[in-house]
């Protein structure tokens, strides 16, 4: 196993979870942004307000994005189930 091998499989699995981990990120921080922006407009000072609407974003794109996510994932890791042989040369 080389060194560029390695690498390249390092580079592949943090692309795999940048891809997997966006869809998430960005719609928890546009959630988090508008209702910051709600409670900015009106005064309203509640930690928790926020907790409720960024859960039920999580599972609407959970829901909308979860097969893609999925076979991103199977796709990554049958990859590297079916590289092992070169692994052990």
């Amino acid at each position: 196993m080389t060194p560029e091998m390695i690498m390249s499989l390092a580079r592949q699995a943090i692309e795999v979870m940048v891809l997997v981990a966006a869809p998430l990120l960005l719609v928890t921080l546009v959630v988090g942004l508008l209702i910051s922006i709600f409670q900015a407009a009106t005064q309203i000072n509640e930690a928790t307000l926020s907790f409720i609407p960024k859960l039920l974003a999580i599972f609407a794109t959970l829901v909308i994005a979860g097969p893609w996510m999925l076979a991103t994932l199977t796709d990554y890791f049958r990859l590297m189930l079916t590289s092992i042989p070169n692994f052990a040369s």
